[in-house]
């Protein structure tokens, strides 16, 4: 048995001999192979290196060449700037010598060059803002060129000046008619027939115009004149050259018709009185239409006795008087005291319906003054409380309040006078009738009288 194993342990280890030799064999053949492949990497990128290296010393070189060409050219550059700076203070000194030179050419020239200047400055702004640019729009370019000219003016320049400036006295003082675009109210604009009156206004059949030196423009005003003042334009659009014409015309060139528009009209005026306002012109118009009702039915009564004066024997009843005489004839029989009382109490019975409306006239006459310090009372309420709110800074706020106290006040006292005054007026009426209506019955008692005694 132990020949047996030591024979299997010999077997053994002469097998392992053989893989390990085997082995070594496989693997010196990879490392020569991947030495192999060192070599030749090696070789490569020593051939690449160089080429690089080649290529920096040639890039190298580039740039040596570049540098010095900059610093050539940097050299050059700072020699010019010296020369340019010496030329720059030589030429500054020349200038001075020059401009020495020129100031002693010129003489007085040089204050008139400052006097045209101011001049054709001064005359833009006037002649821009005249209404004469209206019409002929564009000459204050020449003067604008003018005022910004460095040099003497020419000949011709000065001329233009004084050309500008004669031009605008002349216009100022012609009326004329010319035809241009007015922009509406509305933004669309019409050509239409302009006359300029002067530099004062310009006018159409509408009325007064505006013109905007901004937007060299021209447009109606947002609210016209009184009529009266309008009339004017209708008596200037008809008249002839050889005649004159009064009109209207504003000399500060539009600021007061701006301002006017700024006025409330009567209309405006009245509105702001309220609601105390509206009773106020309601109880007028009741007055008023009382007193219309009442003049005409006393007119009609009055006509109707004096036609029943002329036929006394024969009374109609269409009348009061002719109602009395009825009461006479049916009371002939009576003696006198019976009849004085049957007369007085047919006058009685009249006087209500003679009389009817007047007493409502006088009340209402009374009460408008009173609405209208009711309004003041409110007015000034109104006034306190926005005081009190907002302060006083701005009296536009309060503007309001204080225009309803005075305006209920107004109001009040221009319903009361004509309703006393026309109360007056119809009960004049009334007691006329009734004076007629006593004096024929105090005629009838004292006929009757004489009739008894006989």
């Amino acid at each position: 048995m132990k020949k047996l194993f030591k024979g299997f342990a010999v077997a053994a280890v002469l097998s392992v001999s053989a893989g390990t030799a085997l082995n070594a064999h496989a693997n010196t053949t990879a490392l020569d192979k991947i030495l192999e492949q060192v070599k030749q990497e090696r070789i490569s990128e020593g051939k690449i290196n160089k080429q690089r290296e080649q290529e920096f010393l040639s890039d190298r070189a580039d740039k040596q060449a570049l540098l010095n060409k900059a610093k050539s050219q940097l050299a050059a550059e700072k020699a010019r700037g010296d020369r340019l700076t010496k030329e720059y203070a030589q030429n500054e000194n020349t200038l001075a010598e020059k401009e020495a030179a020129l100031q002693s050419a010129q003489g007085t020239l040089g204050e008139m060059f400052g006097v045209v200047r101011r001049a054709a400055q001064d005359a833009i702004g006037s002649i821009e803002a005249s209404l004469v640019s209206a019409e002929k729009p564009g000459r204050a370019e020449i003067l604008r060129s003018l005022a910004a000219a460095k040099e003497l003016p020419t000949v011709r320049e000065l001329e233009e000046l004084w050309i500008s400036l004669q031009t605008e006295m002349t216009e100022s003082a012609k009326v004329s008619t010319f035809e241009t675009e007015v922009a509406g109210l509305d933004g669309n604009a019409t050509v239409k027939k302009v006359t300029r009156i002067g530099n004062f206004n310009l006018v159409t059949d509408d009325g007064y115009l505006i013109y905007s030196p901004e937007t060299k423009s021209i447009q109606p005003l947002g609210k016209q004149p009184d009529g009266y003042i309008l009339a004017g334009i209708k008596d200037l659009e008809n008249t002839s050259s050889d005649n004159y014409a009064g009109v209207y015309v504003d000399p500060t060139r539009g600021a007061i018709l701006r301002i006017n528009t700024q006025k409330a009209t009567l209309d405006e005026y009245f509105h702001q009185g309220g609601v105390v306002g509206y009773i106020i012109t309601a109880l007028l118009g009741l007055g008023i239409l009382i007193t219309l009702v009442r003049f005409i039915d006393l007119t009609l009564t009055r006509s109707k006795i004096n036609s029943q004066l002329k036929n006394v024997s024969t009374p109609n009843t269409n009348n009061p008087l002719g109602r009395i005489l009825k009461v006479y004839h049916d009371n002939k029989s009576q003696d006198v005291e019976n009849l004085e009382l049957k007369l007085d109490e047919a006058i009685l019975r009249e006087t209500p319906r003679i009389e009817a409306g007047i007493n409502i006239i006088k009340i209402l006459a009374a009460i408008a003054p009173l609405l209208g310090l009711l309004g003041t009372v409110i007015g000034m309420i109104l006034t306190f409380q926005t005081i009190t709110l907002f302060g006083t800074g701005d009296p536009k706020i309060m503007a309001g309040n204080i225009s309803l106290a005075l305006v209920t006040t107004a109001l009040g006292l221009i319903a009361a006078l004509p309703l006393i005054l026309l109360h007056a007026v119809v009960a004049g009426r009334s007691k006329s009738v009734l004076h007629i209506l006593d004096e024929q019955s105090a005629g009838i008692i004292a006929t009757h009288a004489e009739k008894e005694k006989a």
